[in-house]
């Protein structure tokens, strides 16, 4: 059985965090470790979660080698962009086209052979701020 063991501080910070926070991930991982420190089993914390024991492993092993900030899921994780190499291309091209989106993705399709509907285009320029 391997359960993990919390300093009272620690216990705290987990039982707000898990009350309190707006980020899903962070409440779910936080009630999973308070739990295994009430010595509830992996298995039995892999059912409630609706995960495998192996998550809930990566769950503890992340915890003691990184604490609080591993409960928050990683940064970079996602489909990334086709356009982050051109925002200044793109830029240029919105002035010339006249703010025209079909003229854009045109363009880039003709020119760099990037195929992209027009809603990833207009979320690709509202994260930009373009």
């Amino acid at each position: 059985m391997r359960y993990v063991t919390l300093k009272e501080e620690e216990v705290l910070v987990l039982e707000h965090l898990y009350q309190n926070s707006p980020n899903n991930t962070v409440r779910k991982r936080s009630q999973c470790l308070v739990l295994s420190h009430q010595r509830h089993k992996i298995k039995d914390l892999a059912s409630i979660f609706k995960v495998s024991r192996r998550t809930i492993e990566r769950w503890f092993d992340s915890w003691a080698s990184i604490g609080v900030d591993s409960l928050a899921i990683s940064e970079g994780r996602g489909a990334k962009t086709l356009l982050k190499d051109y925002t200044e291309e793109v830029s240029k091209q919105l002035e010339l086209h006249n703010r025209n989106l079909k003229n854009v993705l045109i363009y880039f399709e003709e020119q760099h052979n990037i195929v992209i509907c027009k809603k990833t285009l207009q979320n690709f320029l509202k994260v930009t701020g373009l």
